[in-house]
């Protein structure tokens, strides 16, 4: 994020939203993976979700700006490592247990408040850091960039969650164990990266 400068165009700022719309993508996929079957309600949750957040978290970060950059990327890693490991654990729990009817439910709740919030805050805490760049940028349409990076995730998201479902119908207990594996990895990633460890 800090390496960029000047003005940017619109294929520039394209490539910005799609980078981070990856892990929301990632993260609907393993939504899609535990869905038997897909209503216009579930594309539109994760949509308007992650979509929604991913626009509102850089606006939040640029109107913040440098003020409280510091104590802001000190903790961001972590917070998002204990979301998707909280999460990734508990879709490995259900695609481990042979309750069908536990599943059932595990199923309906999914897509409700807490759930899509968790996973929302924790896809879009990098759009924050990257909020507090663009404050850093000259000329930056701050309005154009989070509409941008909205529609991009709205649309990156709902093409996820269809993938997913697809694979998850048949496989679906593996699929879940695979879900949550990729969710802890997620968030392991994004710690270890923080941290200094690894850089991809």
């Amino acid at each position: 994020a800090g390496r960029w400068g000047g003005r940017m165009g619109f294929i520039e700022w394209l490539v910005v939203a799609w980078g981070l719309s990856m892990d929301a993508f990632a993260v609907a996929v393993c939504k899609g993976l535990s869905v038997q079957k897909l209503r216009w309600k579930h594309y539109l949750a994760v949509g308007l979700w992650f979509g929604g957040f991913q626009a509102l978290m850089p606006m939040v970060g640029y109107l913040l700006g440098t003020t409280f950059e510091k104590y802001i990327t000190s903790v961001d890693h972590w917070v998002a490592f204990v979301l998707l490991c909280l999460i990734g654990g508990n879709m490995l729990k259900e695609g481990l247990s042979r309750d069908e009817e536990r599943e059932g439910q595990a199923e309906n709740v999914s897509f409700g408040f807490k759930a899509m919030l968790m996973l929302a805050v924790a896809t879009s805490i990098d759009a924050l850091a990257v909020g507090i760049t663009f404050a850093l940028l000259p000329d930056v349409d701050i309005f154009s960039a989070v509409g941008l990076i909205g529609c991009t995730t709205f649309c990156l998201s709902v093409l996820g969650l269809k993938v997913g479902n697809i694979f998850g119908l048949k496989y679906k207990s593996k699929a879940e164990v695979a879900g949550g594996i990729i969710l802890i990895l997620m968030g392991l990633k994004i710690l270890l990266e923080h941290l200094g460890v690894i850089n991809f």
